[in-house]
Formats: C-alpha cells, sequence, structure tokens
C-alpha cells in the first residue's frame, strides 16, 4: 500500500496529469480505500508543493502544474469518497470581486486548497457582494476568499464584508483575503479574518481558521 501512494505522491509533486489518475486507480483497485488515497498520498504532496513554493525552489508555473496533476487525480477518486462518505476538512466560496476580471491566482488558491482537502465552490470573477451573500446562504460555506489584483477594486472587498454583516452572515463565516497589491495591513483594516500572500500559505491560513 504505502509504494502506491508513495507513487501518486511522486505523481503530484511532479505534476504529471496521465500516472496521477492511472496510479490513482491502481491504488483503488487494490482495495486502498480513497480516503486513504486522499491523506495518504495526495494532500501530503500538496503540502509539500507548498513547502517547496515558500522555499523558493518551486514557482507558480511548478504549482500549478501540480495542482492540475491533483485535480486529475480528484477526478476519480471523487466518487469513491462521495461513496465513502469522506467529509472534506471545510466548504470555502472562492471569488475575485467585482470589477476585478482576473482569475489565474484565484484558481490556484482554489487548487491548492482542494489538494488540502477543501470543498471548493467557485463563484468565479467580476462577483458583486450581493452574490457573495447569496452564497453563504444558498452553500453554508466555512469560509470565504476573496481576491483582487487591482488596488481599484480592493474596496470591493470591504463593500462585500459590509454586505455580508448587512445580511446578518458575518458571525456565521470566517474571510480570506489576498492578491497582489492586498496586505495584512488591510485585511485587519477591513475586518477580514485572514491575509495569504500566495496560494500555499492561504491553505495553511484556511485550515487554522476551521
Amino acid at each position: 500500500m504505502r509504494t502506491q501512494l508513495e507513487k501518486i505522491f511522486n505523481d503530484v509533486l511532479r505534476g504529471d496529469n496521465k500516472s496521477t489518475p492511472t496510479d490513482v486507480q491502481v491504488a483503488l483497485d487494490d482495495g486502498i480505500d480513497a480516503s486513504e488515497v486522499l491523506n495518504g498520498g495526495m494532500v501530503p504532496a500538496m503540502s509539500e508543493v507548498g513547502r517547496l513554493f515558500e522555499e523558493g525552489e518551486y514557482f507558480v508555473p511548478e504549482m500549478l502544474i501540480s495542482a492540475r496533476a491533483m485535480q486529475a487525480g480528484l477526478a476519480v477518486l471523487r466518487p469513491y469518497l462521495v461513496d465513502e462518505d469522506v467529509q472534506p476538512t471545510g466548504k470555502v466560496v472562492v471569488g475575485t470581486v467585482k470589477g476585478d476580471l482576473h482569475d489565474i491566482g484565484k484558481n490556484l488558491v482554489s487548487m491548492m486548497l482542494e489538494g488540502g482537502g477543501f470543498e471548493i465552490v467557485d463563484l468565479g470573477s467580476d462577483v458583486a457582494p450581493e452574490k457573495f451573500v447569496a452564497a453563504i446562504k444558498d452553500e453554508k460555506p466555512d469560509i470565504i476568499g476573496m481576491s483582487a489584483l487591482l488596488t481599484t477594486t480592493m474596496t470591493n472587498m470591504k463593500k462585500t464584508i459590509e454586505a455580508i454583516e448587512e445580511a446578518g452572515l458575518r458571525d456565521g463565516v470566517k474571510i480570506i483575503i489576498g492578491g497582489a497589491p492586498v496586505t495584512q495591513d488591510y485585511a485587519d483594516k477591513i475586518g477580514a479574518d485572514g491575509f495569504a500572500p500566495d496560494a500555499s500559505r492561504a491553505v495553511n491560513v484556511a485550515k487554522t481558521l476551521i
């Protein structure tokens, strides 16, 4: 069993999106539980990707390649996880705020969070405050993740938090923000619960808040 999980770990680490789903299926056919494949192979691999990124050995392209391999494996694994009733670490609604059409950073954060065992609801880009509010009501997430790449759209993070407060939903959800111009100071100023300077650290922040 350990050998097969190590194979999956290395597949994801290398970003091999052909071998990853194949080796995941082999592991499942060999009788390894889906939860073990996820938590013994794929999640540790994405944690290692995050560590390598933080240490400057991996860069955004390598993270994306590994995240895509992980998603290819998850596509095979997901029905088995449902059958085993494996619960996600938590549910996160993500979106790029109103007026901002950039989604590469948000997509990478989504993939890294999924690799960390979270269920993701992606609202896309240019997401109005009221759409975040509706998603909280409909999806009942643990966390809201907001991204902005422009200083001109950062203010919509504050407006979204205010809309969530006005809807009476603020106490039921944690809010993480990130993006190129965003800082910890700004997160504190607008009342966010967390700030992540990059996708790998977003996972650690989310797990801490859960």
